[in-house]
């Protein structure tokens, strides 16, 4: 690098750290705290838990983040694998050290120490849900899925890149199709980041089941108690909504402006996150407007956490035993903060087939194996749309139902009505479409504009004309083998006779080809 582009460089980066002087000096002080640990924590993860290589991660995360690249020529940054642990500083200021413990991931700490969580073992508990797949990766069981994952893979020739890592295509329960970057396969955890949301949801939802949390009433938010406190009348439904009102700024972008929102902060400089985010006054009155931000999940993480014993320990085992396992999720990790609490706003990783799987039970009305597992009635309240939320979010879930300008957007491009998903910032998704009976899931490093970057929109319109195509081809090949080749499970009219599924008959045979 020429010395006139470093003057350049370091110009801009004193720019944006007078313009956070603007803003108070707390923020602007925090600016490369949050810049460092948001590298730290994310490396950190990849390394340990995904097992990445640091240097692609790095060069391909920040290449998704609008102006991040300017700040990582000034980043000292070791990843130190002896001890398993990452430490990143920014012109020697906003050293962020990211420490990795055995199934516990990543955990940023700040110099306090790190509470001591011990790891639940495993219980063994059975699956409910039925096997999605065989071991071995599943090739594309038709041309048009073949041609969908080559366009989704394949790169512009300019940038922004799509940096596609994993999709997992499923149909009626069973994955028709599935592909892999270098370095990835089905077993290869990957940081879902906000998609973590859709999980709390779930997880709030279990607590909702069982009468351990209520969605309406005031949330037992210990800090809001007092009746006269306005953040006192705060729901859990509205914390699942982002319509609680909490003054944190907002957790839509992924960009170096962002490292100035209070609400980064919050989650790269401090060590009790719910703490920060429920000690935080009102911006809006609780159930008035709409403000995406992290803070109301890691609220509800900490209420996870009460709810289910207060220790660490009770939180990570209630999600296993009632989530995780029935589902058959085994590759999954629910990562940290310091104080020990779920970072339920977006630290998660698994599998692609295991949001795979997470994205089944809610085709399945919220049932595995004939168990519900989430209350009756709580996927369409999780799909149902936020007033004001302009992108078109419901309650831990995006949405396409409503009249929001993102629920528009996406019908245009060719999405279902009733498509909804978790969403995870710069390029991770996992769609559901009940009419199609599909779940798609696609993750990568793409930046989150302009719309359309990442290829999804292209890759939910190719899925669905490819299975569509190949329902009809069956449709049409069985009529005229069921006409032609009778088989003796076929009676009267050529339907299947009383308490026969034709399993193992013509039909189930060319379902396979």
């Amino acid at each position: 690098m020429t010395r006139r582009r470093k003057i350049i460089l370091a110009t801009i980066a004193i720019a944006i750290a007078c313009a956070g002087l603007a803003l108070g000096a707390a923020r602007a002080r925090n600016v490369p705290k949050v810049a460092t640990g948001f590298i730290a924590h994310t490396l950190c993860s990849e390394t340990f838990v995904s097992g990445l290589d640091p240097t692609r991660d790095l060069a391909e995360t920040t290449d998704a983040m609008p102006g991040a690249g300017l700040l990582t020529w000034a980043m000292d940054l070791r990843v130190d694998r002896t001890r398993k642990d990452v430490t990143v500083s920014l012109f020697g200021f906003g050293r962020s050290h990211a420490v990795y413990r055995e199934g516990l991931g990543c955990t940023l700490e700040h110099g306090q120490g790190i509470a001591d969580v011990a790891l639940p073992l495993d219980d063994k508990q059975p699956a409910l849900l039925p096997e999605i797949a065989g071991p071995g990766i599943v090739p594309p069981q038709s041309e048009g899925l073949a041609a969908a994952l080559d366009r989704a893979f394949a790169e512009p020739a300019q940038p922004p890149y799509r940096r596609t890592r994993a999709i997992v295509v499923m149909k009626a329960g069973r994955v028709i199709a599935e592909r892999y970057a270098d370095g990835i396969g089905p077993e290869t955890q990957l940081l879902g980041f906000s998609m973590t949301k859709s999980v709390m949801s779930a997880l709030t939802g279990i607590l909702v089941r069982q009468g351990k949390l209520k969605l309406d009433g005031p949330a037992p938010v210990a800090a809001w108690q007092n009746p006269d406190d306005p953040r006192h009348p705060i729901t859990v439904d509205q914390l699942l909504r982002h319509t609680a009102g909490i003054a944190l700024g907002s957790s839509l972008e992924a960009s170096l402006g962002s490292a100035l929102e209070p609400v980064n902060t919050m989650k790269y400089a401090e060590d009790d996150m719910a703490s920060f985010a429920e000690r935080a006054p009102l911006a809006t009155a609780p159930g008035t407007a709409w403000n995406y931000h992290d803070g109301n999940f890691l609220i509800l993480a900490h209420l996870l956490r009460d709810a289910t014993g207060g220790k660490p320990a009770d939180a990570l085992r209630f999600a296993r035993r009632e989530l995780f396992a029935p589902l058959g999720m085994v590759n999954v990790t629910l990562q940290l903060d310091a104080s020990g609490t779920i970072e339920g706003s977006g630290e998660m990783l698994a599998s692609a087939r295991d949001w795979a799987r997470f994205g089944q039970l809610y085709l399945n009305d919220g049932i595995a194996g004939g168990k519900r597992i989430l209350p009756e009635g709580w996927v369409n309240y999780s799909a149902s749309a936020t007033p004001h939320a302009w992108v078109g979010i419901g309650a831990g879930f995006w949405t396409n139902e409503g009249g929001s300008i993102g629920a528009k957007f996406r019908i245009e491009h060719g999405w279902p009505r009733d498509a909804f998903f978790a969403k995870g910032t710069i390029g991770q998704y996992a769609i559901m479409i009940p009419s199609e009976k599909l779940v798609i899931v696609r993750l990568g490093r793409s930046p989150n504009g302009p719309l359309g970057a990442d290829g999804v929109f292209d890759l939910v319109r190719d899925v669905i004309a490819a299975t569509r195509e190949k329902e009809s081809w069956r449709g049409r090949i069985e009529s005229r083998a069921w006409r032609y080749f009778p088989s003796p499970l076929v009676g009267e009219g050529g339907s299947p006779r009383s308490g026969e599924t034709g399993e193992g008959s013509l039909s189930a045979r060319l379902s396979c080809s």
